[in-house]
């Protein structure tokens, strides 16, 4: 072979390693593409799951409150029969057996006095004054608040003593 056709030979050479490497580069392109789409795609499809089942559990649990709601003049009336000792016999079972339930079901009361008074969870019926405080206090519990898990769904209501202004 000569010069004149190894060179040419060398040339097509190069030329076609130079095609099949730019048509190497553009696949690798279109499959970091791909691959890029593809890893955006599972991550929205990810957080759409996730904002789903989130949704789902509130949905839930905001269901269950609304039932728990409509039960809490009954647990109120079965707390008042319970004071007056007219819970007996199968009567009494139904009613701890009613209140089991609301219980394991994630509702809690709250009756706790003397604490301070909390507006987020208590509301004042009553006003007094009375040098034994020193801050704004829940002082006697008029009617118990629930809560659902987290959530207060009824605040407690409440007499609040204040301290007395002092001159």
């Amino acid at each position: 072979m000569s010069d004149e056709n190894l060179a040419a030979s060398e040339k097509e050479l190069s030329d076609a390693v130079d095609e099949a490497l730019s048509e190497a580069t553009v696949v690798v392109d279109e499959v970091a593409t791909l691959t890029s789409d593809l890893q955006r795609l599972q991550a929205e499809y990810a957080n759409y799951r996730k904002r789903v089942d989130r949704d789902r559990v509130s949905t839930t649990e905001f269901a269950f409150a609304a039932v728990l709601i409509e039960f809490l003049p009954v647990l109120d009336d079965l707390d008042r029969a319970a004071e007056h000792d007219e819970l007996t016999g199968g009567f009494k079972a139904v009613a701890d057996r009613i209140n089991a339930i609301v219980e394991k079901l994630g509702l809690s009361k709250f009756t706790d006095a003397p604490v301070p008074f909390n507006p987020e969870i208590h509301e004042a019926l009553m006003h007094e004054t009375s040098t034994d405080v020193t801050e704004p206090t829940a002082s006697k519990i008029l009617q118990p608040g629930y809560k659902f898990k987290d959530r207060v769904i009824r605040p407690a209501r409440v007499a609040v003593t204040d301290p007395e202004a002092t001159a």
